[in-house]
């Protein structure tokens, strides 16, 4: 499959610099670029009739350059999907890390020889005990009496 899209994707690029190429070959209405690139010439090898060739040449090469891309774009997808699952490379598998060496405060030999990760879990916290009584009177702010300037010299 890679290789079919491998030369679909070469005919992609040669039809998209002909695509250009045929642009550039056309004759504007004011003779800007189309005149100085070859509209003389286009017209010597077409005849009469080179503008209409020019613009079916350019439907047609338009045409083909959307249809390719998209047929492209599809196909890589196709690939990315199907050929790779086919072929097992899926997403690497990931290994637990380590379980570490049993310590001195390790179970009896009875108890289950695998242990669990610990998770740090936040202690559950009582409310306060709450009173009936009045709530305390805040005190007001003192004021500030502001230090005196020293006067400059």
């Amino acid at each position: 499959m890679s290789i079919v899209l491998g030369i679909l994707t070469f005919i992609l690029i040669l039809v998209s610099l002909f695509l250009v190429l045929i642009v550039l070959m056309q004759k504007s209405k004011d003779g800007g670029m189309g005149a100085a690139l070859g509209g003389g010439a286009a017209e010597a090898a077409f005849g009469a009739d080179t503008s209409n060739v020019l613009v079916q040449a350019t439907k047609y090469s338009a045409i083909l350059f959307f249809v390719l891309a998209f047929v492209l774009y599809l196909g890589r997808i196709y690939e990315r999907t199907h050929v790779n699952a086919a072929s097992g490379n899926k997403l690497p598998t990931i290994t637990a890390p380590a379980v570490p060496a049993a310590t001195a405060s390790a179970p009896a030999a009875g108890a289950a020889a695998t242990t669990a990760p610990a998770v740090a879990v936040p202690a559950a916290t009582a409310p306060a005990a709450t009173t009936t009584s009045a709530p305390a009177a805040i005190p007001a702010p003192a004021t500030a009496t502001p230090a005196p300037e020293t006067p400059k010299k």
